[in-house]
């Protein structure tokens, strides 16, 4: 009775037969399953995600770390820009060799209170167009991404067991996650492909805050977490009216971002003291009249532990420098 009330309904019978295929191909444990990208295996579970905090093990390396020279809002529009392929390789690496179970950010754009950090604990959230005055295209911008409520409470503990004060809440991303990551995660050609939660930075400019706040997240990488912090090695915009129609770079920028490299990549025993003395260069007010966007390679390099930092690229531009930084092995 059933089969002949099924042929008698031939749509039924279709959408029936399309449910039984789609459930074989989305199970991630047939073979066929397994073969196929992460955007038919896992994007079902990819919005529930589950952060459970894994032992560390030689099976497990642990992630490196990042640091961002992210740019403006433009930095996705600009193809010709020298950052854009840099970007693009940086953000294959980690989807294709780190492959990491979900990604922490710490954002220049974000500076929570001078003593407390906050961070998204939301799954969906919008952007934050933190700009002014660009094209209107601009603030069309997408990003698709999903929080992890879990990861966020497991990064509330790790900052509580540290003695940081924090606190979660809904919050988008800005526009120096969504515009770098635009050009480093793709969605149609490198999608990230693992869930996104956002954490701030204090309000202040005490470097040894920072360092330690990176300290704290650093067991996250132990459990396939990759951190990225986003900022400019030099960022001054006040000074981009002196360079106007010319890409040469103003004194400082080389200087102090050579100090910056020599800095962080100093041995891990003495790289906190280091780079602590670069904001204290004669040069440090110019390149970082607020140092917003040089707080995040504190996080960075605080939660590299004793993992050695690397400067991979840099370009000296007007009043601006674009060092990008790896802590740690990438995993062969």
């Amino acid at each position: 009775m059933f089969a002949w009330w099924m042929l008698r309904h031939p749509t039924v019978l279709f959408l029936s037969t399309l449910a039984l295929i789609l459930a074989f191909f989305l199970n991630p444990v047939t073979p066929l399953a397994r073969s196929l990208p992460f955007s038919l295996t896992q994007v079902k579970n990819y919005g529930s995600f589950i952060f459970k905090p894994a032992q560390h093990s030689a099976n497990m390396p642990k992630t490196p770390v990042y640091f961002f020279s992210h740019g403006g809002p433009d930095v996705q529009y600009n193809k010709k820009h020298p950052v854009y392929p840099v970007l693009q390789a940086i953000g294959k690496e980690i989807t294709q060799k780190v492959k990491p179970k979900a990604v922490v950010v710490f954002s220049a754009h974000w500076q929570a209170e001078p003593n407390e950090i906050h961070l998204n604990n939301a799954e969906d959230t919008d952007l934050i167009y933190d700009f002014y005055g660009f094209p209107p295209e601009f603030y069309k911008a997408t990003f698709p991404s999903k929080g992890s409520p879990s990861l966020a409470s497991r990064i509330l503990s790790l900052l509580s067991d540290a003695g940081i004060r924090a606190s979660g809440q809904k919050r988008g991303l800005d526009h120096g996650v969504f515009s770098g990551f635009n050009v480093a995660f793709a969605p149609d050609e490198n999608p990230l492909g693992c869930p996104l939660v956002q954490v701030s930075l204090f309000n202040s400019e005490d470097p040894d805050a920072h360092y330690r706040l990176g300290r704290a997240v650093a067991p996250l990488r132990d459990e396939g977490v990759v951190i990225i912090a986003t900022g400019m090695s030099v960022h001054n915009l006040r000074d981009l009216r002196f360079a106007w129609g010319s890409s040469a770079p103003l004194p400082y920028v080389a200087s102090f971002d050579n100090a910056l490299k020599e800095a962080v990549e100093a041995d891990p025993a003495v790289r906190q003291e280091r780079m602590a003395a670069v904001t204290r260069r004669p040069d440090a007010k110019q390149a970082h009249p607020w140092m917003d966007h040089l707080m995040p390679v504190y996080v960075a390099a605080g939660a590299a532990g004793e993992d050695k930092g690397v400067q991979t690229w840099t370009l000296h531009e007007a009043s601006m420098a674009w060092a990008q930084y790896r802590f740690g092995e990438v995993a062969a």
